[in-house]
């Protein structure tokens, strides 16, 4: 009887365990999951946000009657063995690689396009509803994300996506993929275009056209440059001719205030001393007008040098 009875505990023992074992489950903190029976979902466990309940819902959402909205945390959990199943997802952000795409910007230029994005689960619950798992949330971002390259990047031209306003572009992909992913119960974190280049046989068309395009705004800025330098000059000029003027007819005002002065003293110095004055004004015409190697024709009478030959400026 003991030697029957001991295979037959052992397979008691053995279903124990199997039992014991699909009756408990862990969840991880940087996870989340769903306690699933018959399909349906039981409860959220160590999910990111409240669960909604269906009357504060949308309409339209299924129903799940049986659901604890409770989030319980991570840890130990207890499920019916062979009845219920979980389904665990993660937590953190996750990535999600476009293939090259080919894209036409607003000038008619193509693209070739690479980008990815981050994102990550924050509705489990609506998540397991539409997308199911990571791979249905993948094939859904795919065309979403597709759509919204397209759209952005076909409103701007070339130049503005290969440098010009990236950064905006990609905020705008970024919105229009959240609002798209919401209702699979995803956020998008973050969107990056890792390249964008043009198709190798435009390449040098493209690069061609862009330089001709900058040489054309270099000339444009160059003349204008020239008109205003033009134009500055001939204010600084027109200045400098108004300028002079004044001065000229400053500097003849006091020439000609010198030369009455001088003149009163003159005729002062001849009222006071006529001889002196005679004098003094042959001895300035000698100073001024005999130069060396200055030939001179004057007539033997004549009073130029009379001082030579008399004291008296006499013949």
């Amino acid at each position: 009887m003991a030697k029957i009875l001991g295979p037959f505990a052992l397979i008691l023992v053995g279903l124990a365990a199997i039992v014991a074992f699909n009756s408990f489950y862990i969840v991880r903190v940087d996870e989340q999951a769903i306690l699933i029976q018959f399909g349906e979902a039981q409860s959220v466990i160590n999910a990111p946000t409240p669960i909604v309940s269906v009357e504060e819902g949308e309409a339209g959402v299924p129903e799940y009657d049986n659901l604890n909205k409770e989030n319980s945390e991570a840890g130990l959990h207890f499920k019916v063995p062979f009845v219920q199943n979980v389904a665990i997802f993660d937590k953190k952000n996750l990535g999600f690689d476009l293939p090259a795409l080919e894209i036409i910007a607003a000038d008619q230029e193509r693209l070739n396009v690479d980008a990815f994005a981050r994102w990550k689960i924050v509705d489990p619950l609506q998540f397991f509803r539409s997308a199911n798992n990571e791979r249905g949330a993948r094939a859904q971002l795919n065309g979403i994300m597709i759509g919204a390259l397209r759209k952005v990047l076909g409103e701007v031209e070339t130049p503005d996506i290969i440098s010009g306003q990236r950064a905006e572009l990609m905020m705008s992909i970024r919105d229009i993929l959240n609002d798209g992913a919401e209702k699979y119960g995803i956020e998008i974190v973050d969107v990056r275009i890792t390249r964008a280049d043009l198709p190798r046989a435009n390449s040098e068309r493209v690069f061609v056209r862009m330089q001709t395009e900058r040489q054309q705004q270099a000339a444009e800025i160059r003349a204008e440059g020239e008109e205003q330098a033009l134009r500055i000059r001939a204010e600084a000029d027109k200045n400098a001719t108004v300028l002079l003027a004044k001065a000229n007819e400053e500097s003849e005002k006091i020439k000609g205030d010198g030369d009455a002065q001088r003149n009163a003293i003159y005729a002062n110095a001849y009222n006071l001393d006529p001889e002196f004055f005679s004098f003094y004004r042959s001895m300035d015409a000698y100073k001024n007008g005999v130069k060396a190697g200055t030939p001179m024709v004057l007539s033997p009478d004549s009073d130029f040098f009379g001082y030579f030959a008399n004291k008296d400026g006499g013949n």
